[in-house]
């Protein structure tokens, strides 16, 4: 089948087809294989990037050690093989997802909250789905799209236009509607206020203009784009993840919370008063925290989280490596990042505008995309 970029993509070179054709048997492979053996194959290559590559491996054990300063380095480095064995087996369920119907997806995810959702729509009122790099995002967004939940996911295009397409592809079969990310903020405004959900991934690090919110006990530069959406629109805000359970096949825990209560509804204990849009983001990142203490090896530790500090602040210390010192393999390219990442310039949102204020989407697991990390 031959597969058409957006408009406004890239023409695809040479190296963009021969890419897109080992994508192709890569996803036909793992399709054909028992679900078991595909995520187990994808889980060992994610080990095996961690543990043998020791891709980003460095900065993975420096981000656990400063969330969980009190664990012993053993737990660490268990967590972080974890890590990249789950980004591995997610990675898996990304090139599966394409050959998932609504009802398949259905069968495979428990939602739990989705009146927290449902009840400021019925009102005719946006709203904004923050969620992190937890657990797998896409099939989160695909779990409320399948039940009926008008959705919008703010999305990057990937640097390969074709295998971009072909994603786009997968998601609209979903029923998610796709909004490119640069230029997106009219697009948005108008979604929320025709009573329809926009998600945001919202947990990487601003290079400039960010609010500086705490996240595991340090200071983070956080995108301001969901408290001025939420502010501009009125909408009401809720925070969600997607959790893999247990397991050999893929089964995911999807859980609703509110964050801004539906216009004219009681604000739950756990929900930001309107009108504290600050607040907002800090009960976004205490809710997120709270979801990776409970699933810690199912979080991309591998962005450099807390990198922008404030101003006159130092940036904090250096968490001792007592492990192996990483290795870098020329053309490697780190987990969700770019290339040319030296001095992770890309490793970021840029600021400016309120398109710029938006927080970029998660990268689906195992791929990279044009522009900075998400």
């Amino acid at each position: 089948m031959t597969v058409t970029p957006p408009a406004g993509a890239g023409a695809a070179t040479p190296g963009d087809r021969l890419q897109d054709l080992l994508i192709r048997g890569v996803e036909g492979l793992l399709r054909i294989l028992p679900e078991w053996a595909a995520f187990g194959l994808g889980g060992g290559l994610g080990r095996v990037a961690g543990s043998v590559m020791r891709i980003r491996r460095k900065v993975v054990e420096e981000n656990l050690r400063r969330a969980f300063p009190e664990r012993e380095p053993s737990w660490i480095a268990r967590t972080a093989s974890a890590s990249y064995a789950h980004i591995g087996r997610e990675g898996v369920a990304l090139l599966r997802m394409g050959a998932l119907g609504p009802e398949e997806v259905r069968a495979r995810t428990r939602v739990e909250g989705m009146e927290h959702v449902e009840a400021p729509l019925a009102q005719g009122q946006g709203v904004i789905l923050l969620t992190g790099h937890l657990g797998n995002w896409e099939i989160g967004g695909a779990a409320l799209a399948v039940r009926g939940i008008p959705m919008d996911v703010v999305a990057r295009r990937q640097n390969n236009p074709l295998f971009d397409a072909r994603l786009v592809r997968t998601r609209e079969s979903l029923g998610m509607r796709v909004v490119e990310r640069d230029g997106s903020t009219k697009t948005l405004l108008r979604s929320l206020r025709t009573g329809r959900v926009v998600a945001l991934v919202a947990d990487q690090n601003v290079l400039s203009g960010g609010v500086f919110v705490e996240f595991f006990g340090t200071l983070a530069s956080t995108a301001r784009g969901p408290e001025l959406l939420a502010e501009r629109t009125g909408a009401a805000v809720v925070f969600a993840t997607a959790i893999r359970r247990p397991g050999r096949t893929a089964r995911y825990d999807v859980e609703i919370s509110p964050l801004l209560p539906a216009a004219g509804g009681a604000t739950p204990d756990s929900a930001t008063p309107p009108g504290d849009t600050q607040g907002l983001l800090r009960h976004y990142l205490a809710a997120l925290e709270k979801s990776i203490r409970g699933a810690p090896s199912q979080y991309l530790w591998a962005h450099k989280r807390w990198k922008t500090r404030p101003p006159a602040e130092p940036p904090p210390p250096e968490v001792p490596d007592r492990g192996r010192k990483e290795l870098r393999f020329p053309g490697t390219v780190p987990q969700h990042e770019t290339r040319n990442t030296d001095d992770d310039s890309r490793d970021d949102s840029r600021r400016g505008t309120l398109d710029q204020d938006l927080p970029g989407p998660g990268t689906p697991p195992g791929t990279s995309r044009q522009g900075d990390h998400p």
